[in-house]
């Protein structure tokens, strides 16, 4: 039996329209932020979710809330956004990703720190969910993690192909973690 995992973004908060990058901060999702998810909710209405995991910020878990409302939610912290630690809450122009592979933001994580934390998430879910519909609503560094786990390329191929850089939005993206071996 097929796992399957559909993966969403948060909406639109105060600080991505500020230009700031929140990390760890809790952000509350504006208006636009509110109706993308509400909209979100409706293009995949006929998914029938047995779970839905968030991040355990306001802003992922208000999305999921928002989309879907009906269905069972687990936060969990190892969804949350990459800490940037001295940058949470600063210029999003100082958030550049190919220079944190490996390197923590100050008093932060690098990606790789990410790319641990969901290796464990992912472990978990094989375990305990496998051949069920899940579906998360969390960040961006979480899903570049998704992709380097899932499809087996470096952290320089994710981060080129990010869709917030080639403008691809789609309304979830699907990884199959049936596949994965997380040591």
């Amino acid at each position: 039996m097929k796992t399957n995992l559909i993966y969403f973004v948060h909406g639109t908060t105060y600080d991505n329209v500020n230009k700031k990058c929140s990390g760890w901060k809790q952000v509350q999702l504006n208006d636009l932020g509110k109706e993308q998810a509400f909209n979100l909710g409706k293009v995949n209405s006929d998914i029938k979710f047995d779970i839905i995991f968030t991040s355990d910020l306001i802003r992922a878990i208000d999305s999921a809330n928002i989309a879907f409302p009906d269905v069972l939610k687990i936060q969990d912290e190892r969804l949350r956004e990459c800490n940037y630690g001295d940058l949470d809450g600063k210029d999003k122009q100082l958030i550049v990703y190919e220079e944190h592979i490996d390197i923590p933001f100050p008093n932060g994580e690098s990606l790789k720190d990410v790319e641990k934390r969901v290796s464990s998430f992912i472990k978990d879910i094989q375990k305990k969910y496998k051949g069920k519909t899940i579906g998360i609503v969390a960040h961006r560094a979480p899903q570049l993690a998704f992709e380097v786990i899932t499809k087996n390329i470096s952290w320089e191929e994710a981060n080129k192909n990010d869709w917030r850089k080639t403008q691809n939005w789609k309304p979830g993206w699907k990884y199959d973690i049936d596949r994965v071996v997380i040591k």
